[in-house]
């Protein structure tokens, strides 16, 4: 077998049932909606802290006496500075160690939890991946992947980054001192010695992570430890140098492509498209490709065969597909769709009471002004790419007990709430929302039904009630559901981009 073949079976995958495939790479897009449960908790607790002890509204009396014109450093820097004190006095009241401390602790529990969950997901995708490469149920082996090796790709992560240190250490900081040493005899010479130990230093670092990239792989074909495992690798880099440097050469540029397109986009403030090629496309594509020339390397590669129809009609059948499974499971969950829209309403509400009293001091905003610089086709891309990305990561983030899903539900109810309250120009932001938000606030709505529904199957899975099969059958749903919200999304991603900033304004 070639090379070709080993990216032929990439493609075919692709091609041969994707909703086996993508759910958890959707997972792992949904990981930091998972993590900031944390942050929302540590939120909750320091205002219930500030709230029983009075020191809340000691902070509000002082904030709503604050001067609430802010002077112009540069005119009346003295004037500024005094003002900048008023504000520290203001806010004396709620800065406590006690708060203090909860902010250090939530950082730290959220960076394990964000670290853990991404080792444990990885481990579901790498399987997945291998057994889509040998024709079998991948969702399936992802879910039992997640269990059976995800402890060991934590191990690899860890172990990465004690080497890391140990390489700055070893090489970082040996030479630094050096060349610090050298330029204080001889400046000149310190450049080429500091040039020489940085480059040390990032080859060093290269060969760690070219190593650990193809180890995970190890751990899933070959069923073996963290230690284990990387022999496993320098073994399949010395038998197969061409295959191992294709590899290699793809990651790098894979990775430079979307670097120069990222930053070409975010001069027209498109970003979010770029996340959403990530995860559908380049992440999956990567660990498929380094399964499948392990898997050859092993003699283990039995892709399934190329589809017979043409990519045009598997996309309209998609599509199809994607916004009949949307309709049939918003008939099938009518009761939880009406629990969502009733969180949704009550936060939005809650978000305007909240800010309410602060309308005073904090800045008015005009959805006029927000609008300036709008371009359609460039904005329409990111409504688009940011509110499919929300949706994804809301009904995914769901598995996980169904605690994220309602949060990210509560918190963009909230936002919206705030950005409501503040709006200068209410009938104008009305004007705006209503064209597109016809199709928008549906789908987000759905997308967090899918989240519940997502996190009650996953319960059910974890305690025994349903087997592997049914979760993943409920994980390939749930991907059709979302092509469906997607449909949604783009149409009202069109609208607000070329309809909603201009249709109101010859009336208001």
């Amino acid at each position: 077998m070639s090379l070709s073949d080993a990216v032929a079976a990439v493609v075919a995958v692709f091609r041969r049932r994707p909703a086996d495939l993508l759910p958890l790479y959707l997972l792992g897009a949904a990981i930091p909606a998972v993590v900031r449960v944390l942050p929302f908790l540590a939120v909750l607790v320091g205002y219930a802290y500030l709230e029983t002890t009075g020191r809340l509204e000691a902070a509000q009396t002082a904030v709503v006496d604050l001067e609430t014109d802010v002077p112009d450093p540069e005119a009346d820097p003295e004037a500024f500075e005094t003002w900048l004190l008023e504000v520290g006095e203001a806010l004396e009241p709620v800065a406590t160690p006690g708060l203090a401390a909860l902010v250090v602790v939530t950082i730290v529990l959220s960076l394990v939890a964000f670290v853990v969950l991404t080792a444990y997901v990885s481990a579901g995708q790498l399987a997945t991946c291998d057994a889509r490469l040998r024709s079998e149920r991948g969702l399936v082996a992802g879910i039992d992947g997640v269990k059976r090796y995800g402890a060991t790709f934590l191990g690899l992560y860890v172990l990465e980054v004690v080497l890391w240190i140990a390489v700055a250490l070893l090489i970082g900081l040996p030479t630094g001192l050096i060349a610090f040493a050298i330029g204080l005899v001889e400046p000149l010479l310190a450049i080429p010695v500091a040039l020489l130990g940085m480059l040390a230093f990032v080859a060093a670092i290269a060969v760690v992570r070219a190593l650990f990239a193809l180890a995970p792989v190890a751990v899933v074909v070959d069923g073996v430890g963290v230690f284990g495992s990387l022999p496993r690798a320098v073994g399949f880099v010395r038998a197969r140098p061409v295959d191992a440097a294709f590899y290699y050469a793809i990651s790098v540029g894979l990775l430079l492509a979307t670097s120069v397109v990222s930053s070409i986009l975010v001069l027209f403030e498109v970003v979010m498209t770029v996340s959403l090629a990530s995860v559908f496309v380049v992440l999956p594509a990567l660990d498929l490709l380094k399964t499948a020339l392990y898997d050859r390397y092993r003699g283990r590669l039995r892709p399934p065969k190329m589809p017979e129809r043409s990519l045009r009609t598997q996309l309209r059948t998609g599509v199809r597909r994607g916004w009949d499974d949307m309709t049939a499971f918003v008939r099938g969950t009518v009761g939880i769709h009406l629990l969502v829209v009733g969180l949704g309403v009550g936060s939005f509400v809650g978000g305007w009471l909240v800010v309410d009293p602060y309308v005073d001091v904090l800045p008015e905003a005009a959805i006029s002004t927000r609008l300036e610089g709008h371009i359609p086709p460039t904005a329409a891309l990111e409504f688009f790419g940011n509110n499919w990305l929300v949706a994804i990561t809301t009904a995914y983030a769901g598995v996980a007990l169904v605690i994220p899903a309602l949060a990210s539900l509560v918190f963009n109810g909230v936002f919206i709430g705030v950005t409501a309250r503040l709006e200068a120009e209410p009938l104008e932001l009305l004007a705006f929302v209503i064209p597109h938000g016809i199709f928008e606030i549906p789908a987000i709505f759905v997308a967090s039904a899918l989240g519940i529904w997502l996190g009650v199957v996953g319960w059910r899975a974890h305690s025994g009630r349903i087997d592997r099969e049914a979760f993943a059958d409920a994980l390939e749903r749930s991907f059709w559901v979302l092509v469906g919200v997607g449909i949604l999304l783009a149409i009202a991603g069109f609208v607000e981009g070329f309809i909603s900033p201009y249709y109101w304004r010859p009336f208001l």
